[in-house]
């Protein structure tokens, strides 16, 4: 979902800060087993400033908020902060929270609904260890015994 190298996805409370697990609130993040409800309300309770968006990606210097929810928009919809602020420049954060929420839960909600299911299955989950283990096992061994081979142990 995120596209570019340089692109940085900060707190949904403080634009300085990476979003992070680690942080105390909730309303910081966007966890992937969030619900669409949880999503929509932590997007509406996101940091902003009074000013709206700008026309133009120079207008959010400063404005590390703004920077980040165009981002996270920009991301989501595999564009450009430039496309977004085309689409949403001039306009209130409120409208464009709206769209961002919109947009996150569309992008968001099928791994979110994959997570739950497979949270809920832990025999799946441990099968898929267990033969993922074995697989590893076979690979692991015939680089050992080749490891030995070079060394020159014996085999028994």
């Amino acid at each position: 979902l995120i596209s570019g190298p340089a692109m940085r996805i900060m707190s949904l409370r403080d634009g300085s800060k990476k979003m992070s697990k680690s942080d105390p609130s909730d309303l910081s993040r966007i966890n992937l087993i969030d619900d669409e409800e949880t999503i929509v309300k932590k997007i509406r309770k996101a940091k902003t400033d009074s000013d709206g968006l700008p026309s133009e990606v120079g207008g959010l210097a400063g404005r590390l908020e703004a920077d980040n929810l165009v981002g996270i928009y920009a991301a989501l919809a595999s564009t450009s902060k430039e496309e977004v602020l085309k689409e949403f420049g001039g306009r209130q954060f409120s409208e464009f929270k709206a769209a961002l929420a919109d947009l996150a839960v569309s992008r968001l909600s099928p791994i979110t609904h994959e997570m739950r299911r497979l949270v809920s299955d832990p025999g799946y989950i441990d099968s898929v260890l267990r033969d993922g283990g074995e697989r590893d096992g076979v690979v692991a061994e015939e680089t050992m015994r080749h490891v030995r081979d070079i060394i020159g142990w014996l085999q028994y």
